[in-house]
């Protein structure tokens, strides 16, 4: 506590504020009171993160994008249901997974309407420019989804922070932020998580 002397002369006692108080808790906290500027803040400290999960899930850098933002929707909508604000991030990770499930299930539903002819003609907005693309992507496309599924057999502690830093194009400081890091601990982990897949693509 800190006394301090007021105008009359007395004193009174301060709290002391603890600088390594959970942020995301009081940011959490307010957001559950209505306040839009917080979760303004919540959005910006873990949409990073959020992104990461939801690539790893879909594996369409736009279709992660779309969902993020479905994500933080929810989130902002249902952000009274989180008992426990200090579990915030693995609750807001849990929506994400979610809201990429109903993204995999909405594109697994076009692309039955784009085989039928009649289905097609009905709804000719929701299909997507059949053009093909050329070699040179669809060999990045075949490369990518081989990268993907190995980070996806990675455990979520190593998946994040790589997907983070090497196709999110984070550095570390922001990276460290998004996970709730120490940028000792996040070195560590990249540099096991690495050591890992790396092991995993000689054994493929």
């Amino acid at each position: 506590m800190i006394e301090q002397a007021n105008a009359a002369g007395a004193t009174t006692t301060l709290p002391v504020i603890d600088v390594d108080v959970d942020v995301d808790e009081l940011l959490v906290r307010r957001a559950q009171g209505g306040d839009r500027a917080a979760f303004e803040q919540i959005v910006r400290r873990t949409a990073r993160l959020v992104y990461a999960r939801v690539y790893l899930d879909l594996g369409d850098r736009q279709h992660a994008e779309d969902v993020v933002q479905d994500t933080f929707l929810t989130a902002w909508r249902r952000i009274g249901q989180v008992v426990d604000p200090a579990g915030f991030r693995p609750w807001l990770l849990t929506v994400a997974r979610t809201a990429a499930a109903d993204a995999r299930r909405r594109a697994s539903r076009k692309k039955r309407r784009a085989k039928d002819p009649q289905l097609a003609a009905d709804s000719a907005h929701d299909v997507p420019d059949p053009a093909p693309s050329p070699a040179e992507h669809a060999q990045r496309r075949e490369e990518q989804e081989r990268m993907l599924g190995l980070l996806r057999r990675l455990p979520e502690e190593y998946s994040l922070p790589i997907t983070l830093r090497y196709i999110g194009g984070a550095d570390y400081d922001t990276i460290s932020r998004q996970l709730g890091l120490t940028n000792g601990s996040l070195r560590g982990l990249l540099n096991r998580g690495m050591a890992r897949l790396r092991e995993m693509m000689h054994g493929d």
